[in-house]
């Protein structure tokens, strides 16, 4: 991961099988994330956890912030769930799956993707009537402590009222299918989310190639190496 850029996680439970049984588990669950996150210096500006998987957007202060969150909170859960339902075996569907996403360009999208899940699942018609989800502090009324809002985020208003208005607004417009599947596919396949010119930047800063490879491609490909001499020599 890189320092200071926005990161879409997801992890699912194995074989996509529940990984929350009552409403307990979703509170252990966030305390340990709140915990987590104050260790290892992770933001978190919103999230969602569903019956079977959860959703993250986090930004650390270094490479390796994020990772260790995941570690820590993901076997401190597995354990959880064993004791108390006296279950053996994994809980998860292997690592998380992640993506750096440029802020500009797809952070609201990301908010929107994640706080809008259970709309889209059929389970609610409104975000505010799902109890596991960070809209209940970015859009409604209350207050997670666990949430530290991005500055792009604290950017649509001038205050909390102002910020919320806007945000609620635009939750007012579905995300496009194309987008929807953009962040879904980057995620999955944990390449970066953005334009040929950030994928180039975040390519080079982790000494790889991370954005999308078609079939049979090379990720030194000539596509690659002129997106990257374009960024290096760009005014």
């Amino acid at each position: 991961m890189v320092p200071n850029v926005p990161v879409h996680v997801i992890q699912r439970g194995n074989n996509r099988q529940a990984c929350f049984y009552q409403t307990k588990d979703y509170a252990v669950y966030l305390k340990k994330l709140k915990e987590s996150a104050k260790k290892f210096t992770v933001r978190v500006h919103c999230f969602v956890l569903m019956t079977n998987h959860v959703h993250l957007l986090l930004t650390a202060n270094d490479y390796t912030g994020i990772s260790n969150v995941m570690q820590s909170l993901g076997s401190y859960y597995v354990r959880y769930i064993n004791t108390t339902y006296e279950r053996t075996g994994t809980l998860w569907e292997g690592r998380f799956k992640s993506s750096l996403a440029d802020s500009e360009e797809y952070l609201l999208n990301l908010y929107r993707y994640i706080e809008m899940n259970p709309v889209r699942a059929g389970m609610v018609r409104h975000p505010r009537d799902y109890p596991w989800s960070s809209y209940h502090t970015n859009g409604g009324d209350r207050q997670i402590s666990l949430i530290t809002p991005h500055p792009l985020f604290l950017s649509l208003g001038d205050n909390e009222r102002q910020r919320k208005k806007y945000y609620n607004d635009l939750l007012l417009s579905p995300l496009s299918e194309n987008m929807v599947h953009q962040i879904s596919t980057t995620t999955n396949k944990s390449r970066v989310l953005g334009n040929a010119k950030f994928i180039a930047q975040i390519s080079q800063q982790l000494e790889r190639y991370v954005g999308h490879v078609q079939h049979g491609g090379d990720r030194r490909s000539e596509d690659f190496l002129e997106i990257a001499y374009i960024n290096n020599n760009a005014d």
